[in-house]
């Protein structure tokens, strides 16, 4: 109407989306991040600088290695762009069967992989164990899912980044003031646990993917009690 003031944007245009979940669910989905930093850490120093969960640098890193022609760069960028695809696959199936128990349905299939992952790192088969984490962090991504469509991501940062950028100018222009916080604590998740990742694999190596598979299992077990979709 013409005497309508504008308003500002805010966080409720985040419908639906993260802003949909409430306090309990944004503090599990932090913890999922750090996990998923805590794994790509792993991933990263064992693959010399690619990512199994970060896929917009591993697309960048593809388009570099077939710059230069580099042919096992091409083939381990695309081999794990198409393991986390499948793994994205694998978690949104789970979750469809699931039905209202999709977290702790698609985090027990996480925590799977990764044991899985320890056991063939501990049996020798580092390529294999490290592939499967690649698998693991696509399947995470199912985790807060809607009508076929994530509303959480948990692996990348970029969008959680603009929407907290959005949010802060909403509340500068008079919107909730502390709507940015959720997103806040999603990317905190992640670069904390990439942090420790890094930590603990400087000290025991990729052993530390044990410690990544006992706290998915205990994620689990929390989503089961305190997470349901719907």
């Amino acid at each position: 109407m013409a005497g309508e003031r504008a308003r500002p944007p805010s966080a409720a245009s985040d419908q639906p989306s993260m802003m949909r979940y409430d306090r309990r669910a944004i503090v599990l989905a932090s913890c999922f991040s750090g996990l998923a930093g805590y794994i790509d850490a792993l991933g990263f120093i064992a693959l010399g600088g690619f990512f199994v969960s970060f896929m917009t640098g591993n697309t960048t890193r593809l388009g570099i290695e077939l710059a230069g022609s580099h042919g096992g760069g091409i083939a381990l960028a695309a081999g794990i762009l198409a393991l986390f695809v499948g793994g994205v696959v694998l978690g949104s199936l789970v979750g469809h069967v699931a039905g209202r128990r999709r977290p702790p349905a698609v985090l027990a299939l996480v925590t799977v992989c990764l044991f899985v992952s320890a056991a063939l790192d501990t049996a020798g088969f580092t390529m294999a164990a490290v592939c499967l984490l690649a698998v693991a962090m696509g399947s995470e991504n199912a985790v807060f899912q809607r009508d076929g469509e994530v509303t959480i991501g948990l692996t990348y940062m970029t969008g959680t980044l603009v929407k907290m950028g959005q949010r802060i100018a909403a509340a500068m222009l008079g919107g909730p003031p502390l709507a940015f916080v959720r997103h806040f604590l999603l990317w905190l998740g992640l670069m904390l646990g990439a942090c420790i990742g890094a930590t603990v694999h400087g000290m025991i190596g990729l052993a530390a993917i044990w410690i990544a598979a006992g706290a998915a299992a205990l994620l689990s077990i929390a989503a089961s009690f305190l997470l349901h979709d719907g």
